[in-house]
Formats: structure tokens, sequence, C-alpha cells
């Protein structure tokens, strides 16, 4: 698969997270940084018939106009891109915003949502023929939505393609619409997002009706990752954790969005689930997500566990993570390309559960422990080489 051209079509094309990612594939391109942070790059995935950096093409939707330079500029300031990296490649990200197209936001459609996604459908069949890529792997990384309340239309592909085609209903959030849209158009589709993406029965019909596979959800950066290394500790060690607290503080886009106590409920739901997992049971955990706009692209977590010993021994344990959140998620956002395409070109259908290794809530599997993650993450690669 070596040499065999790729898209990757990023839904929020614009934002942080694709900024930094397209920024570090065109610099791993010209050979300027290392693949720091490339689980791809790990000896244990060496030789896999994976596209290499040369072989990905980049487009995308959004519905922001900053051009992607611009935004470079802002994530340098914040300390996301080195300035040296920024010069050589700000005419690389020109040429990348001259392939990102209007996404769809529901206040700007008229008529039924079936339109919006034949023309989401269209730009991307028209970027795969104007390069004659090989295939397109369609990512999610826009803002987080709120969640969506349920309905009957959710649960089955008909029902869903005829409330798409009512001009009076609005049966799928944009991110849903995105994933729609891809698998219209023949692609495999990743949501980085803890939005409800993909994550409906009929999507899940679809993506199988057309031979497509898929993987989610909300991309495993920073503090979860921590709790899916230490919660086992704790069970491994038959000591029982009475409470996990946690606080965020953070700025930037996602600071804004996550302001917003509606679009929060996404990604608090999708940190409860994991942790209740990891701990076999469910445990007081308070999470609170502040927006600290003067800490920009910086993230901060802290957390204390309240557990408890032999005899009844009270104890704690507190960890801080400090991070660069778009630095931690944008080459995990090229592996999912990565490792996506060759799944597709595998012939691999449906949700692929070995990628729950990058998510905080991954779809098609209930295992949350980092370490069995990895092994299973290894044990899925490697029959992909064979």
């Amino acid at each position: 698969m070596a040499d065999e051209p790729t898209g990757l079509w990023l839904i929020g094309a614009r934002g942080s997270v694709a900024t930094t990612a397209v920024s570090g594939l065109l610099a791993l391109r010209a050979g300027l940084v290392p693949a720091t942070g490339c689980v791809t790059e790990r000896p244990e995935l060496a030789g896999l018939p994976l596209p290499g950096w040369a072989d990905l093409v980049v487009g995308g939707h959004d519905v922001a106009q900053t051009p992607l330079d611009k935004r470079a500029e802002l994530l340098a300031q914040g300390g996301v891109l080195p300035h040296h990296v920024l010069g050589a490649v700000r005419e690389g990200l020109r040429e990348v915003d001259a392939e990102v197209r209007d996404g769809y936001h529901p206040a700007t459609h008229d008529g039924p949502q079936a339109d919006a996604a034949r023309r989401l459908a269209s730009d991307i069949t028209a970027f795969r023929d104007r390069h004659g890529l090989a295939r397109v792997v369609v990512v999610n990384v826009s803002s987080t939505e709120p969640p969506v309340p349920h309905v009957p239309a959710h649960d089955h592909l008909g029902a869903l393609e005829k409330a798409l085609a009512d001009p009076a209903k609005r049966v799928l959030p944009p991110s849903s619409l995105a994933a729609y849209a891809a698998l219209n158009a023949g692609c495999p589709f990743v949501d980085f997002t803890p939005s409800t993406g993909i994550a409906l029965p009929a999507l899940d019909a679809l993506a199988r009706q057309e031979g497509l596979p898929y993987a989610g959800r909300d991309g495993k950066t920073g503090e979860t990752l921590v709790r899916t290394v230490l919660a086992p500790m704790f069970t491994g060690r038959a000591l029982r954790v009475r409470s996990w607290a946690g606080t965020n503080l953070l700025g930037g886009g996602d600071g804004a969005t996550l302001e917003d106590p509606a679009h929060a409920d996404s990604k608090l739901r999708s940190k409860a689930r994991g942790l209740e997992a990891l701990l076999g049971e469910p445990v007081p955990a308070p999470l609170h997500i502040d927006n600290v706009p003067d800490l920009g692209e910086v993230k901060t977590a802290w957390d204390h566990v309240s557990f408890e010993g032999f005899l009844g021994a009270r104890m704690s344990l507190q960890f801080t993570w400090t991070g660069l959140d778009s630095s931690l998620a944008a080459p995990l956002v090229l592996d999912l390309a990565r490792l996506t395409a060759a799944a597709h070109k595998a012939g691999e259908v449906g949700v692929l559960r070995a990628l729950g290794f990058f998510f905080k809530d991954p779809l098609g599997s209930d295992e949350h422990r980092f370490a069995a993650q990895t092994e299973e993450l290894y044990r899925w690669a490697a029959g992909l080489g064979r």
C-alpha cells in the first residue's frame, strides 16, 4: 500500500487540531521533525502496509473562514508550532487550504438535510477524483456538540433517509450528517470527538451496507490517558477507589466551546463512562471543566483519587497533567488515517474495535485499560501485514 495516494479529509479542517496535524504532516514529509507521538512509527508497527507521509493528500470541510496559514500563526504564538516549522510549511498550508470546502451548519442551510449530505459527499468524491486517490479517510476533528436526543429514525437506515428528505426535519446533528455523507461517498470515517457522529445504529448499517470500516470516539490525549493507566493499578492491587475528582482548565477554542454546559456534557459523559468501566463499579467522580482564556492552547488537569487499603486505611493520590492538546492529538489523527486506510484496503467492514486504543469512549469495545488496548492494537495490526 506504500506509494498509494490516500486522502485525509478533515471535518473541522481549519481548527487547531487539524492545523497542527497538517503542519506536522508537511514537516514530517520534509524531514524537518522526528515522528514523536506517532504510534504508527513504533517498532511494533513497523512493516505494516500503511500510506507514507508523502502519500497523504489533505482536504476538508469547515464553517470557519480563517485560512490555515493564519491559524498556524496563532498556534506558533501559543507554543504549539515551532516558528522554524511555520516558515517551512506556510506554502503547503495554503495549498491544503485551497482544498477546504464550506461545511454544513444547520443555521445557514435551507431545505432537507439530504441535500446538504449530497453536497458534502460530492465535495469528497470530487477531491478523490481530482487527485486520483485510492481512497479517502474522513476524520472528524470539529468542535464538540451537545448530546442529541434519540429519535426512532436513528435506529433504521430507511427511516433515517426518509427523515433526511423531509425539509421540515433536522434529524442529524452536523457530526452525524458528516458521517452519513462520508459513507455515501464510499469513505471510511473516524470520529475524534465525543459528538454523536457515527455512533447511531442506522449509520452502522450504512457502513456495513457500503463495506466500509469506521472508528471512534473522543480522542484520548491527556487526563483520560493517565486514568486508563492508573485505574487498573488500583483494581489489580484490590484497592478500593472511593472517589475520583477532577478539574480541567483550558483555553482556546475548546475552552470556549466547553464553557457551554450543553457542549461540555458530551465530554463529561465520555469521561465518566470510561472511568466506571475501568473501576468495575460506579464511584463518585465529580469533574469540572473551566474556560481560562489566558491558557490558550495549554490544558491542565488535576485529579484527586481517594482510595482505601487494608483495614480500611484511607489514602490518596493526586496528579497534575499539563499539555498542549493539539500537539497530543495531531499525531493520533495521522495515525488513525493511516491505520483506517490500511483496514479499508484489507477489506475490513464495520467498527474497528482495535482502534479503541486511541479513544476515551471506544466504539465496539468495553475495554478501557491502556495496556490491554495496546496489546489488542498490536495483534490487530500484525494481521494487517499478512
